[in-house]
C-alpha cells in the first residue's frame, strides 16, 4: 500500500517576529522543517509533498537535499486548502498522512501506531489529552465513544470548550475518501478558513468511523509560534537525547547542560561534564571524558582519550589515550595519534602528530608532520604562510622543539634534533644534531635605565 505524506508548512509565524519562515527556524542545529521531514523518511513514504507559502522559494531552497514535492500555498486559506493544493500530486497513493512543519518532536513509533490503529478504517486521527487544551479543537464523541466532529475552539460552546480531549491535526486517510471529503467542506466559521478538521464530520456522516490513537509523550504534538515555544521544545529533545545516552551508558553530569546539535555516538563508560555542544558528526570511544565547556564538533576521539575544559575541537580525529587541554583548540585535519598530549593554548591545524608526542604550552602547529615522541616547546610556532600559500613543516621521531622556536616552513627537522629555545629554524635540521639561531649574549657594564627625574622635569 503506497503511503504519500503531506507536510504543511506555509504558516508565516508572525509571533516569531522574524523575516526566516517559521519553519526554517533552528531545533537542535536543524531547522524544524527538517526534523518533520526526517520523521516522514523514517516511515518509508513513497512521496512526500511539503506546502510551503511565507518565504517563497527560501524553504525549497534550503531543503533542497530532501527528496520532496514543492508546493506553493500562494493564499493561505486554512489546513483544509492546504492539502487541496497537494492532493493532485497524490493520486497514486492509497493512504495520505498528514504532518506538520512547525511540530518538530514527534515520533516514527506514535504515527506507526496511529496507522495500525487505522488500518482497518479510512480515517484515523491522533489526539491528546490535555490539562489545558486552550487553542485547540477539541474532540467531541458521542454516548458510546466515538469521535463524531472536531470543533476549533473559537467555533466551539460552552460546554465543548470543558472537553480535554484535543484534536493534534495529524491524520491519516484513504486518499480516494480524502479527495472527496476535502470537495465538500466550507468556510462559514469564525477565521472563514477551510479547515482539514471538517472532513472528520463528513466522514462519520458517510458512515466511516474514526480511529483514534495517542501519542507517547505530550511534547511530540506541541507547535512552535513563538521563540518561548521554541526554547521549550529545545529542552524537551534535548532531554530526551541525554536520556538516550545515559540509557546507553554515558554518565551526563548535568543532562539539561549538554547541547546536542548533531550526532553523537557514545561508548560505554564516556563521561561528560557540563556546558558541552556537540555539533555534527561526533564520535566518541568507550572511556572517553570530556570536561567542561567544551565544543566538539566533527570529530572523532579514540578510547580514553580525555578532554579537559574549555577546548574546541573541529574536524580532527584523535587516537586513544590522548591527552587534550585545558584551552586547546584542534582544527579540521588535526590527526593525533595513541598517547599525545596537547596542552594549555595550544592551537593545532592541519597537523599530524605521532603516538607519544607533547605539544603542551602556548603553541601553534599548522600544516606539519609531526613523528614520534617528540617534544615541541612552549611558545614554539609553525611559520607555515608567506602571504600567498602554505607551506609543510616536517618534524622527525624523537626531536626536541626548545621553547619560543619559529620553524619557518618549509623546513624539515631531522629525527632526534634539538632545536635550542629562541630560534628561528629556516633551513632543515640534520638527525640527532643540535640547531640553534642565537644572537651572541652581552652584557654593557656601563649602560644605565633611563629613569625620570624630579618634579617640573620635561
Amino acid at each position: 500500500m503506497k503511503l504519500g505524506i503531506l507536510v504543511l508548512a506555509a504558516g508565516k509565524g508572525k509571533r516569531m517576529r522574524s523575516r526566516i519562515p517559521k519553519v526554517l527556524h533552528p531545533l537542535a542545529g536543524k531547522p524544524l522543517l527538517a526534523h518533520v521531514l526526517d520523521t516522514a523518511q523514517a516511515l518509508g513514504a513513497a512521496r512526500v509533498g511539503v506546502v510551503y507559502g511565507h518565504g517563497g522559494e527560501l524553504v525549497p531552497r534550503q531543503m533542497a537535499d530532501y527528496d520532496c514535492i514543492w508546493v506553493e500555498q500562494a493564499e493561505q486559506r486554512g489546513t483544509g486548502h492546504a492539502v487541496m493544493q497537494a492532493m493532485p500530486h497524490m493520486q497514486d497513493m492509497a493512504r495520505i498522512l498528514v504532518l506538520y512543519g512547525d511540530v518538530p518532536l514527534m515520533r516514527p513509533t506514535t504515527l506507526r501506531r496511529l496507522m495500525e490503529t487505522a488500518a482497518a478504517t479510512d480515517l484515523g486521527v491522533l489526539t491528546a489529552v490535555l490539562e489545558d487544551p486552550t487553542g485547540y479543537g477539541r474532540i467531541v464523541r458521542d454516548a458510546s465513544g466515538r469521535v463524531v466532529r472536531s470543533v476549533e475552539q473559537q467555533d466551539a460552546r460552552l460546554d465543548e470548550l470543558r472537553i480535554g480531549e484535543v484534536n493534534t491535526g495529524f491524520l491519516i486517510a484513504d486518499r480516494a475518501r480524502l479527495d472527496d471529503w476535502l470537495a465538500r467542506i466550507g468556510n462559514r466559521n469564525a477565521q472563514g478558513e477551510y479547515y482539514l478538521t471538517d472532513i472528520m464530520a463528513l466522514a462519520v456522516r458517510t458512515g466511516v468511523e474514526i480511529a483514534t490513537s495517542q501519542p507517547e509523550t505530550l511534547d511530540e504534538v506541541y507547535g512552535v509560534n513563538d521563540r518561548v515555544q521554541l526554547a521549550v521544545l529545545e529542552r524537551s529533545l534535548q532531554r530526551r537525547r541525554a536520556e538516550a545516552l545515559m540509557r546507553g551508558g554515558v554518565t551526563l553530569a548535568d543532562p539539561a547542560r549538554l547541547d546536542i546539535r548533531g550526532r553523537l555516538q557514545a561508548g560505554e563508560d564516556v563521561s561528560i561534564d557540563v556546558n558541552v555542544v556537540i555539533e555534527g558528526d561526533v564520535r566518541l570511544a568507550a572511556g572517553v571524558a570530556i570536561g567542561p565547556n567544551c565544543l566538539l564538533r566533527d570529530c572523532t576521539l579514540g578510547p580514553g582519550t580525555q578532554v579537559f575544559a574549555n577546548c574546541v575541537i573541529e574536524g580532527a580525529a584523535v587516537g586513544a589515550g590522548a591527552r587534550i587541554g585545558p584551552f586547546s583548540r584542534l582544527r579540521p585535519e588535526a590527526v593525533l595519534a595513541d598517547d599525545v598530549h596537547v596542552g594549555n593554548f595550544v592551537e593545532l591545524k592541519k597537523a599530524q602528530v605521532g603516538e607519544g608526542s607533547k605539544v603542551n604550552h602556548l603553541t601553534y602547529v599548522g600544516d606539519a608532520q609531526i613523528g614520534r615522541d617528540v617534544n615541541v616547546g612552549a611558545g614554539t610556532i609553525t611559520c607555515n604562510y608567506d602571504g600567498a600559500y602554505k607551506h609543510l613543516t616536517v618534524i622527525g621521531d624523537d626531536a626536541f622543539i626548545g621553547s619560543n622556536a619559529s620553524l619557518v616552513a618549509p623546513v624539515e627537522i631531522g629525527a632526534g634534533a634539538t632545536v635550542g629555545a629562541g630560534s628561528v629554524v629556516s633551513h632543515t635540521a640534520p638527525a640527532g644534531k643540535l640547531t640553534l639561531t642565537r644572537a651572541k649574549q652581552a652584557t654593557l657594564e656601563h649602560w644605565q635605565r633611563p629613569r625620570k627625574q624630579g618634579p617640573g622635569s620635561g
